[in-house]
């Protein structure tokens, strides 16, 4: 090549057509090829970092030492558009060739400039010699850094989790997408079709406030009823109460309960107590052919108001739930969040006053950093309970939650997560 001829860089400009919908939403996948490429190609990978959004697409890129490869994915279309940017004598057709391959795109249409034609720019002289000696102090890492991010959006706010790109575990079950991931921030997680379910590190927020707060505000509770539920968590915090007699949960994925044994053994430990009678099947069927009032506590423990939990947000659903408590029986359901997922988390509330009465159907704020906001929600169905605060038992709360090491739950606790900020009330008058 002449040097008339001679440029800079090398750009690749690429739309893959018809790809796998699968592969272009899995950002681990993805940025495992991304890397791939480039390394086919023979470039030196500084860094990758790599976002999933919830519930299509992925954007990301890995900085190479002679430039950058980058992709943006439409999976409902079967489409990326990425592109290559090379310099020095990197041949990036190898990395086309590769990516075509890899997300076994049918169709595609590319376009190859050169970039920064040397006939039309002046070489600078200036002394480098400083800039070097600083240059020779820094290493570069042996392994390139990796960023990868999990993100969990509706349409205007998102919560993103970084972790290490790998899947632990990835089955499709007959309801849902069940993954295993492990998170730099909150240790490995449980992710249903996209979205964040539990995390190691701040699980106990959850099943500690679906479980404590309903049981002492009951004060004999014997037979419970889990719907959901799982990854275990809500079981594990209700046998810590020894008059419990019988746990039942019906969950409706068994691989939701497989993965947790496997990969969530602290949240799952209690799955196989004697106590527990464990059925896989629909829990909104189940309640629905309960011919008796056989429950002193219902714990509706079930993920966002789509696929499998949809139908844990209709009246029918909560009217059965209604039917199968005792005289002084207790409900908690997921809520949802008042500034996420807002009309699920209004309409709940108001198909339980409309059951349980509208002085009956209180709700419980706590927090939760991995989920989308922080701030989230149990909502309450009492039948024969009107004391939300029962001072009487602050002591005996005060001495479980320390014989127990509770991490979230105590008296005070218990008290504020009632206590509604006036946006609340207002949504929910």
């Amino acid at each position: 090549m002449s040097m008339k001829d001679k440029s800079l860089g090398n750009h690749i400009l690429v739309e893959f057509m018809n790809c796998s919908p699968e592969v272009m939403n899995d950002v681990s996948k993805i940025e495992s090829k991304m890397v791939s490429a480039a390394q086919l190609a023979g470039a030196t990978v500084i860094n990758s970092t790599f976002h999933h959004f919830s519930p299509f697409g992925v954007s990301g890129v890995v900085v190479i030492q002679e430039s950058h490869l980058a992709i943006h994915t439409w999976p409902e279309y079967g489409y990326a558009a990425v592109d290559l940017f090379t310099c020095g004598e990197i041949n990036a057709w190898l990395s086309f060739d590769y990516l075509k391959k890899s997300f076994l795109a049918q169709s595609y249409s590319v376009v190859e400039m050169k970039r920064g034609s040397v006939n039309l720019l002046k070489r600078n002289d200036f002394d480098i010699s400083t800039m070097r000696q600083r240059a020779n102090k820094w290493n570069n890492p042996d392994f390139y850094t990796r960023n990868v991010w999990f993100t969990d959006k509706d349409e205007d706010q998102a919560l993103s989790l970084r972790f290490t790109g790998e899947i632990i575990h990835d089955v499709k079950s007959d309801f849902q997408r069940v993954r295993i991931l492990e998170s730099y921030k909150y240790g490995k997680m449980l992710a249903l079709d996209d979205m964040v379910m539990t995390t190691e590190n701040d699980e106990f927020h959850y099943h500690e406030m679906i479980s404590h707060p309903a049981l002492f505000l009951h004060g004999n509770v014997e037979n419970v009823l889990v719907i959901g539920g799982g990854d275990g968590g809500t079981v594990r915090e209700l046998l810590r109460h020894s008059q419990i007699k019988k746990v039942t949960m019906v969950e409706i994925d068994v691989e939701v309960i497989n993965a947790c044994k496997t990969h969530l053994p602290s949240i799952a430990s209690h799955l196989n107590h004697p106590k527990l009678e464990l059925i896989i099947d629909d829990g909104i069927e189940y309640v629905k052919n309960i011919d008796s009032t056989v429950y002193d506590l219902i714990v509706v423990d079930g993920s966002d108001p789509i696929g499998p939990a949809e139908g844990l947000f209709t009246k029918e659903f909560y009217q059965n739930c209604f039917n199968s408590l005792s005289k002084k029986g207790i409900l908690v359901a997921q809520g949802e969040s008042p500034k996420f997922n807002e009309n699920a988390f209004i309409e709940l509330n108001k198909t339980l006053q409309s059951i349980f009465g509208n002085k009956n159907a209180p709700v419980s704020l706590f927090y939760v950093p991995t989920y989308p906001t922080g701030m989230w929600s149990f909502q309450y169905g009492l039948k024969g309970i009107s004391d939300l605060l029962v001072p009487e038992k602050k002591k005996e709360i005060s001495t479980f939650v320390e014989k127990q090491n509770l991490n979230y739950y105590n008296y005070e606790v218990h008290c504020a997560s009632f206590a509604l900020p006036n946006f609340v009330k207002k949504q929910l008058s």
